[in-house]
């Protein structure tokens, strides 16, 4: 905490000459002397730059509110436009003070149309205690990639981690009223909800925005439309004062993407911000920034700021259920990504150069809304319903993460950018060592038309198979739109092969799906290098796999295919306790070969060769 003794303020009288020079100290009120009838002055910015006063009249405190020895301060606001707009988005960390002692920062509301312009307000201490506290950060989980991978376990991979906890007040019998009757205060109580933090998006497409907005909802961050600053419009370069309109950026670019609120409190360097989480992370490293505001838009259901930030300051790193805090300085490292959007069709190309902030759980989501909206600028202007993606994701100490990929039809956009964020998302929370992702550099190649197709046949043109030759495999698929297409694999048959062998030819997804269900179990990666091989090796959309078998016995040990294994090392190996998946195997691949296509290929044939042997 920060109280200064009275005394202090003699001491700036006496030496005021001596002192002048140096900022004021913020003297605060405990929760203990705040009562029901108090009248305090907060402070925020309506338009522009300028902080600008309103009135807050203290109703009373809710004890437990929001949590254990968790409390807010209840009151109703007066002054500026808040009789029309009520309580505004983007006021999360206004400053209120009873006098000239700061009480807290405004910070709840009571949800969308409210009758009253009524807040919480969460005391000064509580942040202050808060920041102090162990830093603590969301734990990172291992994704559920079952191997072998396919191109659905990698799009399907973006786990729902917007989802939030339920409110603590949920009950009447949780809260505690000071100043309020019991069942007032109860009522009040499980009406108010954190004050949505307005996400400022600039460069992206309305598809985007749409599409994006119920992820952040859930968490209490609200998109909101924005825009970049004029040319003629210039920010301070000083430090932030408590009042001002405040930035956390997300995404920095040809893409703009930042969360805008309010500074509480600037005390030896911290600034103190929000009153309530950003997103709850603990430990965080966001660029703030000076954010300028164009305006409030009114709105019965809850009204918002108009915002766009300028040039970073500093960085947020605590971001705590009772607000965000950071210091002025050098920004946190971004991490950089590059996309080249290539339409042949109509003979443009289009590039995107932005940088996402560096976090386990953002730089995943952040560069799914980046490819999101990429896509959607093209789909939007011409329909296109085919893509084709490639690119890596660079990492530190580690080899590249490659992507390589096509998808058409309706789903196709989406699928696109999950499939770039799903990697993304298992290797920053691998569960087995830190990453750290170093740039991302993506190209896609967008087209007008649907790329579907079918496997309708496989056939061997070859009469009597014999072992040690190589016998041409001919398939033959069908577009949606009933072309036919022809490709030919040169297959080598094992000099010592003998008997019956049996031919798969698969598409991607199911071929990793057969591989699954033959282990017996589901079979995770053991370690982060073969979590990036698998990621590598992963089974595409866009290939036909042939697969040549034979019945042998052999074993899965550690996510790995081991074939043609004699019957002492599979009794060793299935007695071994350390953990390590044993599975046994009837079947062995005694090889292996792709076809490339340019279409999304689907379906599964089984042929038998009975090997003519003399």
């Amino acid at each position: 905490m920060i109280l200064r003794h009275p005394l202090f303020l003699t001491v700036v009288v006496v030496f005021g000459a001596a002192l002048a020079v140096l900022p004021a100290a913020t003297d605060t009120m405990p929760l203990e002397e705040v009562r029901a009838g108090m009248r305090g002055t907060g402070i925020t910015v309506f338009q522009g730059m300028e902080r600008s006063e309103f009135t807050a009249e203290i109703i009373g405190v809710l004890e437990n509110s929001v949590g254990v020895r968790r409390n807010l301060i209840l009151a109703r606001l007066e002054g500026g436009p808040l009789a029309v707009s009520g309580v505004i988005q983007g006021m999360s960390g206004s400053p209120v003070y009873i006098d000239g002692r700061l009480i807290g920062a405004v910070s709840y509301s009571m949800g969308s149309f409210p009758k009253d312009t009524i807040a919480g307000i969460t005391p000064i201490a509580e942040m202050l205690n808060d920041d102090t506290g162990p830093v603590q950060r969301l734990q990172s989980v291992a994704a559920a990639l079952p191997l072998p991978l396919a191109t659905d376990a990698l799009t399907s991979v973006l786990p729902d981690r917007l989802a939030r906890p339920g409110p603590f007040a949920a009950r009447a019998g949780d809260v505690t009223a000071t100043g309020l009757s019991p069942s007032d205060g109860a009522a009040l109580g499980v009406q108010l909800r954190p004050i949505a933090t307005p996400i400022v998006m600039t460069g992206f497409t309305d598809e985007a925005v749409n599409h994006i907005a119920p992820l952040f909802r859930s968490a209490g961050l609200v998109p909101v439309v924005g825009g970049a600053l004029s040319a003629q419009t210039r920010l301070p370069d000083g430090p932030l004062q408590a009042g001002d309109a405040v930035g956390v950026s997300l995404v920095r670019g040809d893409l703009s993407m930042a969360g805008t609120g309010t500074v509480t409190l600037v005390d030896e360097g911290r600034v103190h911000a929000f009153g309530h989480p950003f997103y709850n992370l603990g430990a965080a490293g966001f660029p703030m920034t000076r954010a300028f505001i164009h305006g409030i838009l009114p709105s019965q259901a809850i009204s918002s700021k108009i915002s766009a930030v300028g040039d970073v300051l500093g960085t947020i790193d605590q971001d705590r259920a009772t607000g965000i805090s950071g210091r002025h300085g050098p920004g946190p490292r971004m991490v950089p990504v590059h996309v080249t959007l290539d339409s042949p069709d109509r003979n443009k190309s289009d590039t995107f150069d932005l940088e996402v902030v560096a976090d386990d759980f953002f730089t995943p989501l952040l560069t799914y809304n980046a490819m999101l909206n990429t896509l959607f600028t093209h789909s939007r202007q011409i329909g296109a319903s085919t893509y084709v993606v490639s690119g890596e994701a660079r990492l530190v100490g580690q080899p590249a993460v490659r992507f390589e990929e096509i998808f058409s039809g309706d789903s196709a956009t989406v699928l696109a950018a999950l499939y770039v964020a799903g990697p993304l998302t298992a290797l920053i929370n691998n569960g087995f060592e830190t990453v750290t992702v170093d740039s991302i550099d993506m190209s896609v190649t967008a087209h007008d038309d649907v790329r579907l197709a079918q496997l309708d046949r496989v056939w061997v043109d070859e009469p009597r198979p014999r072992p040690g030759r190589t016998v041409p495999v001919r398939m033959t698929a069908r577009t949606r739109r009933g072309e036919e297409i022809e490709r030919t694999v040169m297959v080598d048959l094992p000099d010592n092969a003998r008997g019956r062998l049996q031919l798969l030819v698969a598409d991607g997804t199911t071929l990793a799906q057969q591989e699954r269900q033959e282990s017996g179990r589901d079979l995770r990666a053991t370690d982060l290098g073969q979590l990036i091989e698998a990621m590598n090796t992963a089974r595409r959309n866009n290939r036909l796999y042939v697969q040549l078998r034979r019945q042998d016995a052999g074993a899965v040990m550690s996510g790995r295919r081991m074939a043609s294994l004699p019957p002492s090392v599979l009794d060793v190996l299935g007695a071994d306790r350390s953990g390590r998946g044993f599975t046994p195997l009837r079947t062995a691949v005694v090889g292996e070969w792709s076809v490339p296509l340019d279409h999304v290929i689907s379906g599964s044939r089984v042929l038998t060769i009975d090997l003519d042997t003399p």
